[in-house]
């Protein structure tokens, strides 16, 4: 009992402070998450392609790129011209649709008038927009979903919700978006929640092993503390009592009241940073995805785009599926048709992957796949597309499930047995995501609300416990 005693005591006692600020940020987070560019929010902000300056064609910017194993070309309208992006495992490069020239950004310029075509598409006052630096990182750009755009130009446009945008120099795109409110509720929320300050953020392995090794302090303090409460109780006439008073007495019986809380948030929060230490990350393996994309004749694709298209038409992209390539024709964020274009094919376009083609491709690139069908919104394990009709297809392979988007191709979740159970110790118990919960938002919200405020207040009693204990032992 005492080592225990003393295990909880000098634990929290430095982390006291900390348990606090994670479930008040929590609640922050819940209505203020960490900015991101959302996929409306991109599309928005792309105009019609230019059809008359595509010279060239997507085969010919896949040869120009040198890029080895290419799954995907996108083009779009930049404020400059029309752009091929060639993404592979191994990078990305952007090229000029006209003469397929390099289209790094390298003046800022051209940066500004990105960024300032980009805001009057989605009817943002860009006026007075101004560079205010170019960097690898600050606060808001620290995600390694990032690090291929890097340096990025911010873009201050100074209008009343005090928006800036982020121009990767590396394809031209805006790649994130934060105004005044959510940069400055962040710093409460996210920045203080995930321990994310950019000096220590931008450095992943340093930030992944020093919030993995508080996580699991944390946890052993909240573990011990749980331990101890139980022990300490005591019966008599009858009725449970605590051996404390005041101060301790109310962290005593909160600690009880709230410790499957307590407990639950804490480990799965520490779960948030397993990164492949006890589980599966859900990622595919090399092998796995060159096997889904197969060989695509990407030489085959010698046609500029046709004149024919919708003049809507604000982004196409060609991606390699099983050994065929796929040209995708977006005309709103919600709205796009998918036809197969080499080989050559006189089948008609339709709007998504049906089941029979996932189901046909994962075979052969896996194989003993029993079934492949689109995955229910209410589904446990369901995970939306970025097109919101497109259907998400599970293609069940033995133990593993693998997630195709519907709309692009894209695996989204490999589920194996250890993935599934991280979904329920992670997700399920730290953020509530569960179909019964999300299909009722204000249920889920006051649960987050009321929890974590029940949080606060146990911890609130440990830092004051924690204060009384530091002046006691100082004398």
């Amino acid at each position: 009992m005492r080592i225990l005693v003393l295990i909880h005591r000098w634990l929290s006692i430095p982390l006291c402070l900390l348990f606090a600020m994670w479930f008040a940020s929590g609640i922050v987070m819940h209505f203020v998450p960490f900015p991101e560019l959302t996929e409306a929010e991109r599309f928005a902000g792309l105009s019609a392609i230019d059809v008359s300056m595509v010279k060239r064609s997507p085969g010919e910017a896949v040869a120009a790129s040198t890029l080895k194993n290419v799954r995907r070309v996108r083009l779009w309208q930049r404020s400059d011209g029309p752009v091929y992006l060639v993404s592979a495992a191994s990078g990305m490069k952007a090229l000029h649709a006209d003469d397929l020239r390099a289209a790094d950004v390298d003046s800022e310029q051209v940066a500004l008038a990105i960024a300032s075509e980009y805001a009057r598409l989605r009817g943002v006052n860009a006026s007075a927009a101004m560079l205010a630096e170019l960097a690898d990182y600050d606060q808001w750009t620290v995600p390694n979903g990032l690090d291929g755009h890097r340096p990025l130009y911010r873009i201050a446009l100074n209008d009343s919700a005090g928006m800036e945008l982020y121009v990767s120099s590396r394809t031209g795109e805006i790649v994130r978006d934060t105004t005044r409110n959510e940069r400055v509720w962040n710093y409460v929320g996210s920045v203080a929640h995930w321990i994310y300050p950019t000096a220590l953020r931008k450095n992943w392995m340093a930030w992944n092993v020093t919030v993995w090794w508080l996580s699991l302090a944390a946890v052993i303090a909240a573990l011990s503390g749980l331990i101890v409460g139980l022990l300490r109780l005591r019966r008599v006439r009858d009725r449970i009592v605590s051996p404390y008073r005041k101060w301790h007495a109310w962290h005593h019986w909160l600690g009880l009241a709230s410790a499957v809380f307590v407990m639950t948030w804490i480990v799965s929060g520490w779960l948030s940073m397993d990164h492949g230490r006890l589980f599966t990350t859900g990622a595919l393996t090399r092998s796995e995805a060159d096997r889904i994309a197969g060989m695509p004749a990407w030489g085959e694709l010698t046609s500029t785009v046709p004149g024919s298209i919708s003049p809507a038409a604000r982004e196409i992209e060609w991606f390699a599926f099983g050994d065929r390539i796929y040209q995708r024709i977006r005309t709103g964020v919600d709205a796009q048709q998918l036809s197969v274009v080499v080989p050559a094919s006189d089948a008609p376009s339709s709007s998504f992957l049906q089941a029979d083609e996932v189901n046909a491709v994962i075979s052969r690139a896996v194989g003993g796949c029993s079934s492949t069908k689109a995955v229910e919104r209410d589904d446990d394990y369901f995970v939306a597309s970025e097109v919101a009709p497109a259907p998400v297809y599970r293609s069940v392979c033995g133990d593993v499930w693998y997630q195709i988007d519907g709309a692009s191709g894209a695996n989204l979740e490999k589920l194996d047995a250890q993935r599934r159970t991280y979904r329920w110790l992670y997700r399920a118990l730290h953020t509530f995501d569960l179909p019964t919960l999300m299909a009722r938002p204000s249920l889920r919200t006051a649960m987050v609300v009321v929890l974590c405020t029940f949080g606060v207040a146990f911890s609130i009693t440990g830092v004051v416990i924690a204060w009384r204990r530091l002046r006691l032992e100082f004398r």
